[in-house]
């Protein structure tokens, strides 16, 4: 592990810029610190789901998520890193199937809402797609890992399938979309 800060501020980004985890300063709001960025508002939303009243599994989970986003923020900010991998992704194909069993499928679209946690979950949801078109952005000038943009991928979908699981288990029903009759 690198150096610890003593000192949070440093003044040295006052100029618009920050330094990546290579030592190479980039604008701050350059491709890759709104990438950065979204994944850590993204994990920042996951841990106000996380402070919610959640089953132990749930949390556990969402708890491995977050420490698997710091890592994918580290990979961004080192170009050429590579931290996630297929079997990350496998892991959340796992859950997301774990998750889905029981669930009634669905037939049409469905709201934000319900439960606080799912709300929230929601929140996450849509933060995470915002995260995945940062990292397809940064990746049209520059290449990145294609398990980075996966992960994201299937954690958005994982999010959606934990919305509907926590609405189950906080006994509310999914917000049905009921489209305007034109």
């Amino acid at each position: 592990m690198g150096h610890r800060l003593s000192k949070i501020y440093t003044r040295t980004g006052d100029d618009g810029t920050t330094s990546l985890g290579d030592g190479s300063r980039v604008a701050k709001d350059s491709l890759r610190i709104e990438a950065i960025g979204t994944v850590d508002e993204l994990n920042s939303q996951l841990g106000v789901l996380r402070a919610l009243a959640l089953a132990e599994d749930t949390d556990t989970l969402l708890a491995e998520v977050q420490h698997r986003l710091l890592d994918l923020g580290g990979e961004l900010s080192i170009p050429g890193r590579t931290a996630i991998t297929p079997a990350h992704i496998e892991s959340l194909e796992q859950a997301l199937d774990r998750l889905n069993d029981g669930l009634t499928p669905l037939k049409e679209f469905i709201l934000p809402g319900g439960s606080p946690a799912a709300a929230q979950a929601h929140v996450a949801r849509s933060v995470c797609r915002r995260a995945e078109r940062r990292l397809l952005a940064l990746h049209h000038s520059e290449t990145l890992s294609p398990s980075a943009i996966g992960y994201l991928n299937r954690l958005s979908d994982l999010l959606f399938v934990l919305a509907r699981h926590l609405n189950r288990a906080q006994g509310c029903n999914d917000v049905l979309w009921r489209p305007t009759q034109a």
